[in-house]
């Protein structure tokens, strides 16, 4: 993790890009934490990661659920699989 002021970024971008396919490099203004640049493939692991995390909360709050389970030969012949 690299920061940088903003001010520095604007004079290094490129530099400030090609940092960002090795880290993350946060921009400060102030002193205070403005933004973060990465790359697009740090960008798409995080996605992923966090599409992941939705999916396993949705499961967990499916089963949470109360109320009546459909069998799961049920489910099939609703859908046509059978």
């Amino acid at each position: 993790m690299t920061t940088i002021n903003v001010t520095d970024a604007r004079a290094k971008f490129s530099e400030v890009i090609e940092r960002s396919h090795d880290e993350a490099v946060f921009l400060e203004r102030r002193g205070r934490a403005e933004a973060v640049v990465i790359s697009p493939e740090q960008y798409e692991r995080m996605m992923e990661a966090l599409e992941d995390a939705e999916d396993v909360a949705a499961f967990d709050d499916a089963m949470a659920e109360e109320g009546d389970n459909v069998p799961w030969d049920q489910v099939k012949a609703d859908l046509g699989w059978v």
